[in-house]
């Protein structure tokens, strides 16, 4: 007789944990982790007429106020930039891992004039955890707040901001142009290598002249001040708007909380419907949910992982979160307006809060 088999554990396996190695498998099968060359040769090709367009206008229109026409263009051509300098750190442009890191390096520091390290450092970390107290920046405390218990420590203007920061998430938006540039050049100085800051500090300050000297030299002081200006909050809003619906007002993971991976990436995560005009709009970011689990997916295979991804879902019993632009905005404000209520005198009338009086 054959020898007897040890008992199988008792233990329960979680089929959500378990169901993600087929996933990907099939997603794999279709061919949807392949490169798509001619995709983004075209959309490079795109960004270099764009920004060509930009500079021919800025010269054609001169001392004319017409100009904000052509700071409003170029924060727009920048946030492009910035989108494909995203895929790029996610190496999903280019064949190799070093090669996709230089095109990244050169459009995030030359062209968009912001640290690809210190992006790469933050975004690394908001994947690997997303929306998890103390693991994802992206929730840190900043101007913003996201947890509650940061909205009740806040102080001063910061808690004047905090009590109605919902509303003013978007006004506020204006400055997070400045603030990207400020906190990634920071970031360089006091937690870069020397090796970091020989390589991008020198490229940042390079992106800075060739955009700011000729704008300071062929315009007039207020509108070469007015152009930067406009620039900036351009890019911030654009940059805020295109970031912020897909994970604001999602699930918020516990500090020391252990979620398997599938459920991690999908409970966090938030759709936005609109097809191909949404993902040029968002520079693929609309297909938050398969980003988070296929982050080196190049952008015209999303479409089709969204619909592999969502009957998954569907089948294993996982909330699937997929809306509009526009609601997706609501939801956001409304998230941070009922998390800025820590920020409020807990003696407040509940009605005059409610009438924002």
């Amino acid at each position: 007789m054959p020898p007897s088999q040890p008992a199988a554990p008792s233990f329960p396996l979680n089929p959500v944990t378990q169901s993600f190695a087929p996933l990907a498998a099939t997603v794999r099968e279709m061919g949807l982790l392949r490169r798509a060359y001619g995709f983004y040769s075209g959309f490079g090709a795109a960004l270099v007429l764009a920004l060509g367009g930009v500079i021919t206008g800025f010269i054609l229109l001169g001392d004319s106020w017409l100009q904000m026409l052509m700071a409003a263009a170029l924060g727009v051509v920048l946030t492009q930039v910035a989108f494909l300098a995203h895929e790029a750190s996610h190496r999903t442009v280019l064949g190799s891992g070093p090669a996709n890191d230089r095109l990244g390096r050169v459009l995030s520091t030359i062209v968009v004039g912001v640290s690809h390290q210190w992006w790469m450092t933050k975004h690394t970390r908001h994947h690997g955890n997303p929306n998890t107290v103390g693991k994802d920046p992206d929730i840190e405390k900043d101007t913003i707040s996201f947890l509650e218990e940061d909205a009740r420590e806040s102080r001063g203007l910061i808690r004047a901001i905090t009590r109605h920061q919902g509303w003013l998430f978007f006004p506020l938006l204006t400055l997070e142009g400045l603030n990207l540039h400020y906190r990634s050049i920071a970031s360089l100085i006091t937690s870069g290598t020397r090796r970091q800051r020989w390589i991008e500090l020198p490229s940042i300050a390079l992106h800075f002249g060739l955009y700011l000297v000729p704008v300071f030299w062929f315009l007039p002081l207020g509108m070469a001040f007015a152009f930067v200006g406009v620039q900036m909050a351009v890019f911030g809003v654009y940059m805020g708007a295109s970031f912020a619906p897909n994970h604001k007002g999602m699930a918020i993971i516990p500090a020391g909380t252990r979620v398997d991976f599938l459920s991690k990436q999908v409970l966090t995560s938030r759709n936005i419907r609109g097809g191909w005009a949404m993902s040029i709009l968002m520079g693929g970011l609309n297909y938050q949910i398969e980003h988070h689990l296929f982050p080196s997916m190049a952008r015209p295979h999303l479409a089709r992982a969204r619909e592999i991804v969502r009957e998954h879902c569907a089948t294993v019993g996982l909330p699937y979160t997929e809306t509009s632009l526009i609601r997706s905005y609501g939801i956001v404000v409304a998230y941070l307006n009922r998390v800025g209520l820590a920020a409020r005198d807990p003696f407040d009338c509940p009605e005059r809060v409610a009438l924002g009086r």
